[in-house]
Parts: structure tokens; C-alpha cells; sequence
């Protein structure tokens, strides 16, 4: 079963404006399968393969001769410097459509691109399946608890493989593996305890220097971890949204775990039904939420712009979303009983600017339209609304 992805319909019309269109996202997110499928009469060539990497490093020209028509390079983060090739290349063409790339990580990849071809590649970026695509593909479950045990890597829902099983070995080969690529780890042991610890405070404004205490490193060396694991995009950073507010807000992020399914092995559990009762029940459902808000503007060629409210009082909004000059404000529940006054932060807030122009609670229980511009949402229609 491979399950068709929303993207593809904005990466058809990229392939129409731009001659390169460059695809990023965490492993095993579908990059490759959604490239491959779309684009069947491409050519492709994955840098992951050491004798191809080995050509296209030592004869980038000789290396990029060998594809006359549309052609895919997956991974192309593994030989950056085929970047400065591939400008000359699409500049001497001029053929919109010409490569598409893929790649894992952003950090590096963006330094190069912006160097090399900056005005000449489209970017997407792909997260692990949405719940709108699983329920298009014939995927669905009642409770959010199964949806976030399972996870959303496409493999592990189209193969049906373990859950706890298919993300202890995609810790393994790639978390580690990828990170350990890009830092010295002299003790593993120190970043598995960071990422557990971050599993555990998912949604919480991070405090780099209570971390660095609890890992027994300092506040430099967890910024710099967190900076790779957002990089390899196994970590979402939703910053605070300050507008004119002055010295009252919070000026600290929140971190998300890309793929809820990650989230819920590093924090031990290893079935369904233990979310449930796990105190960190609310937690896991807003991480849910937030990258499913996220793949939705994702999955239309948007930039995230999403942000979260916190003052020096404790007044909060859960998730804004920027809407042109407007803002959507939402609060975020796992309950699934609908009351007025879950909407007092979205009240509170309204009053400290004009730019609101939608409020929302997301949630598990039924979507219904409200007075105003208000509605309640549930969890499965974030795509509606995002």
C-alpha cells in the first residue's frame, strides 16, 4: 500500500516555476518514494550509494554529464559542492524542472543553497505522513492514543511493523547515526540522556541551563545538540510570538518532537493504552496537534510561521498561526468535552492585540462553529483549518 501524498500537488507546480526543487525532511519521512512516484520518467541517482558519492565528489562535471533529462539526486547533503555544478548547469539550460533533491539535513544544506542556488530552487519540506493522508490512504483509528503510538513513518504504517520495535531501530540507525555524523560524541550515553530528557519536556519552554544540569554538560553543549536534532528535523522549535508587547513575554521556544511516534518510545511507552494514563497525556496530545498543523502548511508550500503566547502573569495561547497580516489563536485539550472557559487565554489574549482574526480550540471531542470567530475543532480536521 503506498499512501499518496498532499505535497505532491504543490511540488508539480515548483517543478513548472523552478529549475531545481529541493526536498527536506527527517529519514524515512517519504522523500524519496514521493520524488520517485511523481516524477516516474526522472532519472535518479542516490548519494547515499559510496561509489556514486565517490564519482560526484572527485567529478562533479563528469558525474552531472551522465543525466541529459529531469533527474533526482536523493541525499544530496552527503556532496554539497555538486550544488555550485548544478547552478551552471540549470543557469546554461534554462529548463524549469531540471533536478530535484533531496536531503536530510537543513543545516548545512541551506548554508549551501543560499550560497549556490539561491534564486533557482523551490524548498519543501516533508514531514512522516499527516492524519489526512492515513484517512485518504484508509488509515484511521477512534482515539488519539493509537494515532500516536503508531507514529506516522511511512514504513511503520504501511508495513504494519512494531511500533516500539520500528522506532528503537530508527533511534538507532538514523537519530544516532546522523547526529553522530555532525558532532564528536564522546559519551553517547550524555546525548541520549538530552534527548529523554527533551522527550519528557515536550511543549515546555526549554531551560537550557536546568537541561545542562540535569545532563551533566553545559548550557553551550545542549544548545548545540538541540541545534543538530532541529537541524535533522527530529526536533520542531515553535518560538514565542512577541509583537509589541514589551518585557512582559516569555522570550524562550517550546520543542516538538517531529514524529509523535518517537515521542512516545523515548518516554517508555509501549502500547496505546498507557498514553491514556500517562501524566504526560496532555503533552503528547499537544505535540500531536502542533506537528499536525504543521504538516498542513507544509503539505501547501507555507512556511511554518507558527508561534505559541506566554507572558510574565501565565497568560497563554497554546497555538498562533500566522494568517497574512492576521493571526489564528487556538488552545489545545486532549479532553474531549467542549466548555466555554477553555477560551478565557484566547480572551486575554485578543485584548493585547487587533491582528486575531480566528480562535479555536483544538481538540477530542466534535468540531462546531461558535459565536463570532470562534469554533472548536477536532483533531482529525486540523488540515481544515491550517
Amino acid at each position: 500500500m503506498l499512501i499518496e501524498r498532499d505535497i505532491r500537488k504543490e511540488l508539480a507546480i515548483l517543478l513548472q516555476e523552478y529549475p531545481v526543487v529541493t526536498i527536506l525532511g527527517p529519514r524515512q519521512a517519504g522523500k524519496t518514494t514521493l520524488a520517485r512516484t511523481a516524477l516516474e520518467n526522472y532519472a535518479y541517482t542516490n548519494l547515499e550509494d559510496p561509489e556514486t558519492r565517490e564519482l560526484a565528489s572527485q567529478d562533479p562535471k563528469g558525474f552531472l554529464s551522465q543525466f541529459d533529462q529531469g533527474t533526482i539526486i536523493d541525499e544530496i547533503q552527503r556532496v554539497p559542492e555538486l550544488l555550485s555544478y548544478i547552478q551552471v548547469q540549470v543557469d546554461a539550460e534554462g529548463v524549469n524542472g531540471r533536478f530535484v533533491l533531496t536531503g536530510s539535513h537543513q543545516l548545512s544544506l541551506h548554508q549551501a543553497i543560499t550560497q549556490s542556488l539561491a534564486g533557482r530552487t523551490a524548498l519543501l519540506n516533508l514531514l512522516p505522513l499527516s492524519i489526512h493522508e492515513l484517512s485518504r490512504g484508509g488509515i484511521t483509528f477512534d482515539r488519539f492514543e493509537d494515532y500516536s503510538f503508531t507514529g506516522f513513518l511511512p514504513r511503520i504504517v504501511e508495513q504494519q511493523q512494531r511500533p516500539t520495535t520500528a522506532y528503537a531501530n530508527y533511534y538507532r540507525t538514523y537519530v544516532e547515526r546522523d547526529v553522530r555524523q555532525l558532532i564528536q560524541l564522546k559519551d553517547a550515553s550524555l546525548f541520549e540522556k538530552t534527548v529523554k530528557l527533551l522527550a519528557g519536556r515536550s511543549g515546555q519552554i526549554v531551560d537550557y541551563s536546568s537541561l545542562a544540569n540535569d545532563v551533566g554538560v553545559d548550557a553551550k553543549t545542549i544548545r548545540s545538540w538541540i541545534s543538530i536534532l532541529e537541524a535533522s528535523f527530529i526536533l520542531f522549535k515553535l518560538p514565542p510570538y512577541y509583537e509589541n508587547f514589551g518585557k512582559r513575554v516569555i522570550k524562550s521556544p517550546k520543542y516538538y518532537f517531529t514524529d509523535v511516534g518517537l515521542l512516545c518510545y523515548l518516554l517508555g511507552i509501549r502500547e496505546a493504552d498507557q498514553i491514556t494514563r500517562d501524566p504526560l497525556v496532555g503533552q503528547i496530545f499537544e505535540n500531536l496537534v502542533v506537528i499536525e498543523y504543521l504538516k498542513a502548511r507544509y503539505n501547501r508550500g507555507l512556511a511554518a510561521d507558527l508561534y505559541f503566547f506566554r507572558d510574565s502573569k501565565g497568560n497563554e495561547v497554546d497555538l498562533l498561526a500566522q494568517a497574512g497580516r492576521s493571526v489564528h489563536a487556538f488552545e489545545i485539550k486532549s479532553t474531549a468535552t467542549f466548555k466555554l472557559d477553555q477560551l478565557k487565554g484566547l480572551g486575554r489574549f485578543a485584548k493585547l492585540t487587533d491582528s486575531v482574526d480566528l480562535e479555536g480550540l483544538i481538540y477530542n471531542g466534535a468540531s462546531r462553529k461558535l459565536s463570532g470567530n470562534r469554533r472548536a475543532i477536532h483533531f482529525k480536521k486540523i488540515h481544515e483549518i491550517a
